[in-house]
């Protein structure tokens, strides 16, 4: 499977945005791509996921209405945009790709990549 690395991250005030990147070594197109994020001491959580057509995606309660997953297939690429972002967001993000092509996934076994992460800092 293709190696994945994350870019983007930073230290950002409380309400201002970010936008994650995810440069991956292959071809992602046949595959559902997500995002986690785990600030330590905790489980890493789901984020977000979007399907290999881009035409079906599903985010976590927490972020829903303030972050927008999208994929770049053409150039193997995955985006994270995060805006009105909250100290609670705060943690390092990981980009997934799916185990299996054509196999919608949000949990976290369901994915077989990982990149190293993104340290996202949202303090005053």
């Amino acid at each position: 499977q293709a190696q994945l690395v994350e870019s983007g991250g930073g230290l950002v005030q409380p309400g201002g945005s970010l936008r994650l990147s995810c440069a991956a070594s292959g071809s992602i197109s046949r595959y559902a791509m997500g995002w986690f994020r785990q600030v330590p001491d905790t489980e890493r959580e789901f984020v977000a996921t979007l399907n290999w057509g881009t035409n079906w995606a599903t985010y976590a309660d927490s972020i829903r209405g303030r972050f927008t997953i999208s994929r770049d297939n053409a150039n193997n690429a995955v985006y994270l945009q995060m805006n009105n972002l909250k100290p609670e967001d705060t943690g390092v993000y990981y980009c997934a790709a799916a185990r299996s092509p054509f196999t919608l996934a949000t949990r976290q076994s369901e994915f077989g990549s990982w990149g190293q992460g993104t340290q996202v800092t949202v303090s005053s």
